[in-house]
């Protein structure tokens, strides 16, 4: 067996994701069990490079599983690409007698996570993306909090469309992955759904389906916007002159990273910290845990990062019947 993890260091990296918390407080009191120390680095990778740590107790996660964001904070770092940056972070965590590190966060944190368990330190990542962009897992911390937060905010927009018979384009998040558009479109009853996976950018397509529906009564006529896609203010501009029905544009934005996990968030979040801890005491480095087919399991980062995902065809196929 590997020489045993005496201390784990834990971040949050790129952008924030509801249900962090409950993963890192799941770091801190599982290695805790194990009489693991762990220190805290605030603001990723970032902040690695300059040594802000703290040492966590339970006491300093008491009271942060329901709540929003990172309490470690989280940084974007371009720089630890760059193969003498990660090697001087590598260095750093060596320093200070970490052995084992839990990179929480998405493929950019991960591909920084394999260099440092190319390094020596042992190293686990936890998926953590409202995007649920990450090919080897089911499940993203984050996802469905978002998920929920965004088809409240639409439900909100579809009241007022109604109200005034307006064509609404609404724009959630997702980056270049359409998920939490598609998901979106089915649990509010969209009338269209524009996501990079699949949109043709062909307006007139969307022009002749508002034109149908309006002559079948339909007071509103919502279209779930992707953010990969975009150009949300131009297109209801162009719609609205091509229709004569009132357009507007809601971008939905960061509200979607913020506010409390949901249930599934914390939990699955928990199980994950928890299941990145045992990975560690068990010496294995260079994994991501996954939530795979109904279980928590673990796949080499390297194999996750060259792992493909898209839309799933058939739930696609299904929001595509619905809209009409």
């Amino acid at each position: 067996m590997a020489n045993k993890i005496k201390t784990i260091g834990v971040l949050t990296s790129g952008g924030d994701a509801p249900g962090m918390n409950a993963a890192i407080r799941a770091v801190v009191r599982r290695a805790i069990s194990k009489d693991i120390k762990v220190i805290g680095i605030r603001r990723g990778y970032a902040g690695l490079l300059a040594e802000d740590f703290i040492e966590m107790q339970g006491k300093d996660v008491s009271d942060t599983i329901g709540k929003g964001g990172t309490i470690l904070q989280t940084a974007r770092c371009l720089e630890f690409k760059d193969p003498d940056i990660s090697k001087h972070g590598a260095e750093i965590l060596k320093k200070h007698g970490i052995d084992g590190m839990v990179v929480i966060g998405g493929d950019g944190s991960f591909r920084g996570a394999h260099r440092l368990a190319s390094l020596g330190i042992n190293t686990i990542g936890i998926p953590a993306t409202i995007d649920l962009d990450i090919a080897c897992t089911d499940y993203t911390i984050g996802f469905d909090t978002a998920l929920n937060t965004a088809m409240e905010a639409i439900d909100k927009v579809r009241d007022t469309s109604t109200s005034h018979v307006r064509c609404s384009i609404i724009e959630v998040m997702g980056r270049h992955a359409g998920h939490l558009a598609m998901w979106c479109a089915i649990a509010n009853g969209a009338e269209d759904l524009l996501i990079p996976e699949k949109y043709d950018y062909n307006e007139v397509k969307i022009i002749n389906h508002i034109k149908e529906t309006r002559a079948k009564g339909k007071k509103h006529h919502i279209i779930i916007n992707a953010e990969g896609i975009g150009e949300s203010q131009s297109m209801a501009r162009r719609i609205e002159a091509e229709t004569g029905m009132e357009t507007r544009a809601t971008i939905l934005g960061h509200m979607q990273r913020g506010g409390s996990p949901s249930c599934k968030d914390r939990v699955y979040a928990s199980i994950m910290g928890a299941k990145a801890v045992d990975l560690l005491a068990e010496g294995k480095t260079n994994r991501v845990v996954a939530h795979k087919n109904g279980d928590f399991i673990d796949f080499d980062i390297n194999e996750a990062l060259e792992m493909k995902k898209s839309v799933d065809e058939y739930m696609f196929d299904v929001c595509k019947s619905f809209a009409n």
